[in-house]
């Protein structure tokens, strides 16, 4: 009786193993690209494009093809080989790039109530008045696992989700991409939301080693340090680089009590403050005498128009998500980490840290439907292909934080840091300039440890001279807002005819 069991459990053991190992791996198709024709219409001029959307062939250094990667492009009908090209793509990581798309870039534009909460469809999808085409062609990107983008071959998505395995496949793509469409030569830019902040750090260094230089790299809601994100125990960075955006939010709800000009002007107080006094009280930790942390806590709840109390409960201490929280909790309401101008109800007045973020709860439907309503009717995308909004949807969704810039042990630390790709990569090539467009009211990348990071790369100063910070009173995604809308707009065109020169 004992053998047959065993015998059945080898069995069995066998019969898994060998149905693991012979499964064959599902299926995964190219879209072939299909091409449309339209017309974009920028400060009354009418611009002419060709689009095209689906995926190209991904090969790797062995001339393999390793992945079908997916993309967006627009093109200018009659544009010299030699016309401005940019490629853009969101964050996440694990974000397709639907939002850059149709909120600042492409030729359409989701129009949404901003800050408010938008209405189930019908969604409004206008002409971009600001689009970047009248000044450059465009490329939008879907890194592997998201949009149309799947592993081929013998790879594998876990090949692609990760800090370097990431920036090695958008670089091959950008460079294949360029030689596919004859673009070597024309004028390169990139640009990057969020954590394609990060990606762009290290793909401007990656492209840069290969011979293949840009002109200009703009950074939308930068991140590079991310400790500035995470709060690690004992460290104050992060508590430091997120204070004057609590305060800024205060400022832009009318909760400090004060005579100010207007946001810069208060926000300039706000970064004295932290350097001179906020931050030499937290490197005293326990030795702060008790009047001393009195006083402070008061100045910290007078700046974000929260109480006293609560700094001391928090050891002057507060993380973001603990301050959306916090913030209007008399109100039973939350404001957005994404964008602290939105507010919404909340769950538990009793919590300590936000339950969902206003801004992308209001926003998100408005853009998704939108442009999956404009890929499948107005590109042509054929509706048997499933876009994927977020790799974080797939099965075994998993980053590798690893990063070999950062040395130790195999390139692994508790917290990465992609700003020294960024500064050998500005240093190597003092003629690059970077632009980098900050929302004084995002509470996911605070604009002051973009501040801190580029302070502390140590770049000669005619290479810090490259780099060009602009400020928006909106939040993460700061088109939303009309005026930052307008404004970014100038600031891109300004930074891409400047590169040029």
């Amino acid at each position: 009786m004992l053998k047959r069991i065993l015998f059945l459990f080898a069995f069995v053991i066998f019969h898994q193993t060998y149905a693991q190992e012979t499964s064959p791996k599902p299926i995964e198709r190219p879209t072939p690209p299909v091409s449309s024709s339209g017309a974009v219409k920028i400060d009354g001029e009418t611009i002419n494009y060709t689009a095209k959307a689906g995926t190209m062939p991904l090969r790797n250094e062995n001339n393999e093809v390793i992945a079908h990667f997916g993309f967006t492009s627009y093109t200018k009908e009659g544009g010299a080989s030699d016309r401005p090209i940019m490629f853009a793509y969101n964050g996440g990581p694990g974000s397709s790039s639907f939002w850059l798309h149709m909120g600042l870039l492409g030729p359409k534009r989701i129009a949404v109530d901003d800050p408010n909460f938008n209405k189930a469809a019908p969604y409004q999808i206008v002409n971009n008045d600001y689009s970047i085409l009248d000044i450059a062609d465009l490329v939008m990107i879907d890194p592997v696992g998201t949009g149309l983008s799947v592993p081929a071959g013998e790879a594998e998505f876990k090949d692609f989700w990760g800090v370097d395995q990431d920036s090695r496949s958008i670089a091959l793509f950008i460079t294949q991409y360029l030689i596919n469409e004859g673009r070597m030569n024309s004028p390169k830019f990139l640009l990057g939301e969020s954590y394609g902040t990060f990606r762009n750090a290290t793909v401007m260094n990656r492209l840069l080693n290969q011979g293949v230089a840009m002109n200009g790299v703009i950074m939308v809601s930068a991140v590079f340090d991310l400790r500035t994100l995470m709060f690690p125990p004992d460290d104050d960075i992060p508590y430091i680089v997120n204070f004057p955006t609590y305060a800024a939010t205060a400022f832009y709800h009318k909760k400090v009590q004060g005579n100010w000009n207007n946001m810069d002007s208060f926000v300039q107080e706000i970064r004295t403050f932290t350097e001179e006094e906020y931050m030499p009280a937290l490197f005293k930790g326990d030795q702060i005498s008790g009047a001393d942390k009195q006083a402070m806590a008061t100045k910290l709840a007078n700046y974000t128009g929260t109480k006293a109390d609560y700094w001391l409960k928090a050891d002057l201490k507060v993380t973001a998500s603990e301050f959306f929280a916090e913030f209007l909790r008399d109100e039973d309401k939350i404001v957005g980490r994404l964008d602290s101008r939105y507010i919404g109800h909340s769950f538990d007045g009793i919590a300590q840290n936000g339950a969902y973020d206003p801004q992308s709860s209001a926003i998100s439907p408005a853009y998704i439907q939108g442009f999956l309503h404009y890929l499948h009717n107005d590109l042509g995308v054929s509706k048997n292909q499933m876009y994927t909004i977020t790799a974080g949807r797939r099965p075994g969704f998993n980053w590798d934080w690893s990063h070999a810039g950062n040395g130790g042990w195999g390139g692994s630390m508790a917290a990465i840091n992609t700003g020294p790709d960024m500064a050998e990569a500005l240093t190597k090539d003092p003629n690059m300039k970077m632009l980098v467009l900050n929302g004084y009211l995002d509470i996911a990348t605070v604009f002051y440890g973009v501040e801190h990071s580029l302070n502390h790369l140590g770049l000669p100063k005619a290479v810090k001279d490259n780099i060009t910070m602009k400020y928006y009173e909106a939040g993460h995604m700061m088109y939303t807002d009309m005026a930052s809308l307008i404004k970014v707009k100038e600031d891109l065109s300004e930074f891409i005819k400047g590169a040029l020169n």
